[in-house]
């Protein structure tokens, strides 16, 4: 188990990592956007759509990575006033009871919608019509690695539980 949660630590990271750099094609075309509307009075049919895209795979890519590293908005009034093991304790029931069963029920359900999409070779209904079937696959990429970040942190949980007096 050692072995496993460190594997997905450290693709989270790697992954997390590249995929930050997804902000920088989102800004250029929110930029191209802005010049061809306000700056040549001609706004594209594409470029809204586009940032929509970007922004929500760069969401999907960071859930991961903020789990990793704890990042993720949290109500600690009630956790910080428990004892190491009782926190670690707390930890564990919330993520085998709360989040494993739900991230993993929205990942099962995104890998559906995903498949689906391709079946369908789904398009988008706007003038542009660009695919969305590759879109929805990276997402689900995105969610099962935030299923798998959940997954190394209940392991990391309990052998920590283990260690503690």
């Amino acid at each position: 188990m050692f072995k496993l949660d460190k594997a997905i630590d450290t693709l989270n990271e790697k992954f997390g990592f590249y995929a930050s750099y997804l902000i920088l094609p989102l800004i250029a075309v929110i930029v191209w956007e802005v010049f061809m509307r306000y700056g040549l009075n001609a706004p594209t049919s594409w470029a809204f759509e586009l940032t929509v895209f970007l922004y929500g795979l760069h969401f999907c890519f960071a859930l991961a990575f903020a789990h990793k590293h704890d990042t993720h908005v949290s109500i600690d009034v009630f956790e910080a006033r428990l004892s190491t093991r009782s926190r670690t304790i707390l930890r564990i029931l919330t993520n085998a009871v709360l989040f494993l069963p739900t991230v993993g029920l929205l990942t099962a359900y995104i890998c559906v919608l995903a498949v689906n999409s391709w079946q369908q070779w789904e398009h988008a209904s706007s003038s542009w019509a660009p695919a969305i079937y590759p879109f929805k696959t990276l997402m689900a990429i995105g969610f099962i690695l935030f299923f798998l970040q959940g997954l190394a942190k209940l392991i990391q949980d309990v052998r920590a539980l283990k260690e503690t007096p």
